[in-house]
């Protein structure tokens, strides 16, 4: 029953993910801030929806379970906003890799390094896999924001440059995808959601 306990630990411990809030806005619920948890839902169920723009073979239930596992280190490292400066994402890697040992390493040995490693391979974006996640990650905030006249975007005066970078994965992943994220940027900076610069 050890390690029963160890996975309810752990269980009850990610509940703790509701509690992150990030920028991205819930355009239905009143433009509240989105919870990690929701956006890590939100995006398991987009690798699932949009697994066919893959570019390589993909197995979509790792991707599913990189997507649904990626965020739980903010319980301890916190969210930091996706377009910071770099010597904060720096010293952000530093603690989520402290966060990672700690939560992952509250399951049962073999299930938690299994997590771990599956968190660092998300992290790393090497394989095919973790690309099409990654990608997925970073394309769900482009479709909020867009459909939220600019969303976050709009309050943080964030540039086109920015979020082609942020979406670079795509090229790579799942071109198709690609296309359509630069078509819908260069509508965002025609209506003035992002700066042309």
């Amino acid at each position: 029953m050890k390690a029963l306990q160890q996975q309810l630990d752990f269980l009850l411990q990610i509940d703790q993910l509701k509690a992150i809030y990030r920028q991205t806005t819930v355009k239905v619920d009143n433009n509240r801030q989105e919870n990690s948890a929701e956006h890590s839902w939100h995006i398991a169920l987009v690798a699932q929806v949009l697994q066919q723009y893959a570019e390589h073979n993909i197995d979509i239930n790792r991707v599913t379970l990189m997507l649904l596992i990626h965020d739980i280190i903010e319980i301890d490292a916190g969210d930091l906003f996706a377009f910071a400066e770099s010597h904060h994402h720096e010293a952000q890697e530093i603690k989520e890799l402290a966060a990672a040992e700690r939560l992952f390493g509250l399951l049962p040995g073999e299930q938690g390094e299994k997590m771990k490693s599956l968190w660092i391979e998300f992290e790393q974006a090497k394989t095919a896999d973790a690309q099409f996640a990654k990608a997925m990650d970073r394309i769900l905030p482009l479709f909020q924001n867009m459909a939220n006249e600019g969303g976050s975007w709009v309050k943080h005066s964030i540039k086109k440059e920015q979020v082609l970078a942020r979406n670079s994965y795509l090229t790579l992943s799942a071109p198709k995808l690609w296309q359509y994220v630069c078509e819908q940027v260069d509508l965002a900076v025609k209506n003035g959601w992002l700066i042309d610069a």
